[in-house]
C-alpha cells in the first residue's frame, strides 16, 4: 500500500526540510540586489530612460498599467478599450493585458507614474521569481540551501529571463510557475481535493491575467511531464492510488478557474476584434539549433564579446546556456541516475524527456543551424497549426528547458553534499559549476534617455483642444514604432487629467494575413502618409484627391485635434519632424503653437 504522497515525491524522493532562516535571507538580499542590478539603467531616472531595445514594449506596459487601474476605478471595462483604435476598440483579452498588476499596483501608479510602475513590478518579477524557486527547492525538494539557492537563482536570472527583462512584465512573472507546480502535485492529497482544487483554480486565474501563454505553456509541461512520470513502472502503483484524487481536484480547478474566466475567455475566443493566430512567422521566431550552446548578450560572456545574433531580438534569448553548462547539466544528469533508486529514476527520466521535447519544439517548422535554415521539418510543423498553438511563438518553448537545467543543478548540489566525493573530483565539480555559470552572470539592461511627455499633456492643456472623451492624434499616429500617443494617454490617465482617444495604437487585433493578427490597425492613407514622412524625411506629394483621402480618414476616428512635438520618440529608427510638420501643413494648414507642440484642429462636419 503506497504511502501518502508529499509535494516533494513527484520530483524526487520525500524530504524533511529544517528551515534555515539565514540562508533564506542571504538568498533575498541576493535576488533583489541581482534584480537591481539588471534595472540599474532605469533605476537611474525611472521616468525619462527606456530600454534600448524595447521602449515600444515598455511603453505598452507602462499604458497597461495606467488603462486597467484607470478602467477599475472608473467602473469600466478593464478588458475591452474604446481609448485606442477609435472607432472599433482592442480586445485586451487577447492582448497581455496584465489586469491583475493594473489592478493590485493601480494605487502605485497613481502615487508615482506607469513608467516607476512598471520599473517596480519588473524588478520584483525578477526578484520573485528566483525565490520562488528557492523557496520550492529548499522546502520540497532538497536538503541544502546552496543547492536550492543556485537552481533558484539560475532560474531567476537565467539568459531567458534577463532577455525578457527587457520590458515584457508576462513573461518575466516567473514567479508563477513554482507555485503552479506546487499546487498541481497538491493535487494528490487524499481528502483535501476539493480545497487544494480551489486554491490551484485561483492561481490559473491569476496567471491566466498576467501571463497566458506562459501558463499554457506551464499546463503542456506540467502535462507532458505527469504523464511520463505516471507512466513508469517504478510510479505506477502511486499514481493508481492517487489518481481519483488527483482528477478530483483537476475537475474542481477546472470548475473555478473557469467561473472565473467565463467573460475573459469568450473574449479570447469570441469575442470582437479577436484573431487567430499571430502574424509573427514561427520560423523567424524560433530557437536556432547552436543558440543553446551560444551566450547571452546581457551577460559577463556577453560583454566579453562571445555574444551572438542567433535570436531573432534582443528580447528573444530564450535558451544561450553556454556549451559549459549543457555539458554540466550532462553530467548532472549522469551522477544523479548513477546514484539513483527506481522512483528517483523515474523523476530524472520524465525531466530528460521534458527538456528533449520542449528543445525540440523550440526549434519550430523548420530547423536552423548557426543562423542558416535547413530543409529539415521539425515536429513543431505539425502543431503548429492547432488552435492556441498557433498563438505560441516556438522559440519561447526553449524557456522550460531552464527549468529543468536548475533542477538538476540543485539535485546535484544536493547529492554531491550529502555524499562528498573525493578531493579531486569535488574540485573539478566546484570548476565545472564556476566555469558553467560565472559567463552567465547578468550585466545591466541597455537603457537610453527618451522624450519627455510634452507640456501640452503634462499641464493637461490639451483638455481645451479635445472634448471629453474625444480623439487626439499624435504624429505620427500611435505603433509600436511610434509609442508617443499610448505613453501620452497613460500619464492623462494615470493623473486623473481626463481621458482622451487616438486612433491605431500599440495592440494585438485582426487583419493579418490568412485572417491571423497583426500590430495595430490596417494602414490608412493618413497613417501611411505620415509614416512615410517620418522615416524618409521626404513630405510625399500631396493632390486634390490626397486631402479627400485624409479627411475621410480623420472623419472615421472622429480626430479633433492633431499633435506633433519638436522631439518625436521613434522606437527603431529616427524620426524627421521637419518632414512631418510640412506634411501636416500641407494636408492640413498652417498649425498653431500651443505650450512645446504644434496643433491642428479638425473641424468634423
Amino acid at each position: 500500500m503506497p504511502t501518502s504522497p508529499s509535494v516533494a515525491s513527484a520530483p524526487t524522493s520525500p524530504v524533511r526540510v529544517t528551515r534555515d532562516r539565514r540562508a533564506d535571507l542571504i538568498v533575498t538580499l541576493v535576488a533583489l540586489a541581482l534584480a537591481v542590478w539588471v534595472t540599474s539603467g532605469l533605476w537611474r531616472d525611472p521616468n525619462g530612460r527606456a530600454i534600448t531595445v524595447n521602449s515600444s514594449d515598455q511603453a505598452l506596459f507602462e499604458w497597461l498599467l495606467a488603462f486597467g487601474g484607470h478602467a477599475v476605478s472608473h467602473g469600466e471595462n478593464p478588458l475591452y478599450t474604446y481609448l485606442i483604435n477609435v472607432p472599433d476598440g482592442v480586445n485586451l483579452a487577447v492582448n497581455t493585458s496584465i489586469t491583475v498588476y493594473a489592478v493590485v499596483f493601480a494605487p502605485l501608479t497613481y502615487l508615482i507614474g506607469p513608467p516607476a510602475t512598471f520599473l517596480v513590478i519588473l524588478t520584483l518579477n525578477l526578484a520573485a521569481t528566483a525565490l520562488a524557486w528557492y523557496w520550492l527547492l529548499s522546502r520540497h525538494l532538497v536538503r541544502s540551501p546552496l543547492a536550492a539557492a543556485v537552481g533558484g537563482l539560475f532560474i531567476g536570472f537565467s539568459p531567458g529571463m534577463v532577455s525578457h527583462a527587457n520590458a515584457h512584465l508576462n513573461w518575466t512573472a516567473g514567479w508563477l510557475v513554482p507555485l503552479l507546480v506546487w499546487r498541481v502535485f497538491a493535487l494528490r492529497r487524499p481528502g483535501r481535493w476539493l480545497r487544494d482544487g480551489v486554491i490551484l483554480g485561483l492561481l490559473v486565474a491569476v496567471a491566466f491575467s498576467i501571463a497566458a501563454e506562459g501558463l499554457f505553456f506551464t499546463a503542456l509541461a506540467l502535462g507532458l511531464f505527469v504523464a511520463v512520470w505516471a507512466l513508469h513502472p517504478a510510479n505506477r502503483a502511486e499514481a493508481r492510488a492517487v489518481l481519483p484524487s488527483f482528477l478530483r481536484g483537476l475537475a474542481v480547478t477546472a470548475v473555478v478557474a473557469g467561473a472565473l474566466l467565463a467573460y475573459p475567455l469568450w473574449l479570447h475566443f469570441a469575442g470582437p476584434q479577436r484573431f487567430h493566430g499571430t502574424g509573427f512567422d514561427p520560423v523567424i521566431h524560433s530557437e536556432d539549433i547552436a543558440a543553446y550552446a551560444a551566450y547571452p548578450r546581457r551577460s559577463l560572456a556577453g560583454e566579453a564579446g562571445l555574444r551572438t545574433s542567433l535570436a531573432p531580438n534582443p528580447t528573444e534569448e530564450n535558451s544561450f546556456f553556454g556549451l559549459p553548462l549543457l555539458v554540466l547539466a550532462a553530467g548532472c544528469f549522469v551522477l544523479l541516475w548513477r546514484r539513483a533508486d527506481p522512483r528517483r529514476r523515474a523523476t530524472l527520466w520524465a525531466l530528460g524527456i521534458l527538456a528533449v521535447a520542449f528543445a525540440v519544439l523550440s526549434f519550430g517548422p523548420v530547423a536552423k543551424v548557426d543562423g542558416r535554415r535547413t530543409d529539415l521539418p521539425m515536429p513543431f510543423d505539425l502543431l503548429g497549426h492547432l488552435p492556441v498553438v498557433n498563438a505560441a511563438l516556438p522559440a519561447r518553448l526553449a524557456l522550460v528547458v531552464t527549468p529543468v537545467i536548475g533542477l538538476l543543478l540543485a539535485y546535484a548540489i544536493d547529492q554531491l553534499r550529502q555524499r562528498p566525493p573525493r578531493r579531486a573530483a569535488a574540485v573539478a565539480w566546484t570548476v565545472g559549476f564556476v566555469v558553467a555559470l560565472v559567463p552567465l552572470l547578468p550585466t545591466p539592461l541597455l537603457t537610453v534617455e527618451r522624450e519627455p511627455i510634452p507640456r501640452f499633456i503634462t499641464s493637461g492643456a490639451w483638455r481645451e483642444y479635445v472634448s471629453p472623451g474625444g480623439v487626439l492624434t499624435p504624429a505620427p499616429l500611435a505603433l509600436d514604432v511610434y509609442p508617443d500617443g499610448q505613453r501620452w494617454q497613460a500619464y492623462a490617465l494615470a493623473n486623473r487629467q481626463g481621458e482622451f482617444a487616438i486612433p491605431s495604437g500599440f495592440f494585438l487585433g485582426p487583419g493579418g494575413p490568412d485572417g491571423r493578427g497583426r500590430i495595430g490597425p490596417v494602414p490608412r492613407p493618413f497613417g501611411a502618409l505620415l509614416d512615410q514622412a517620418a522615416r524618409t524625411g521626404l513630405p510625399p506629394i500631396v493632390t486634390e484627391g490626397t486631402r479627400e483621402e485624409v479627411k475621410a480618414d480623420l472623419e472615421h476616428w472622429r480626430v479633433e485635434t492633431v499633435v506633433l512635438v519638436d522631439e518625436v520618440h521613434g522606437a527603431k529608427w529616427a524620426v524627421d519632424e521637419e518632414a512631418l510638420r510640412r506634411t501636416l501643413t500641407m494636408l492640413l494648414g498652417e498649425p498653431e503653437r500651443v505650450e512645446d507642440v504644434w496643433l491642428w484642429r479638425v473641424r468634423q462636419n
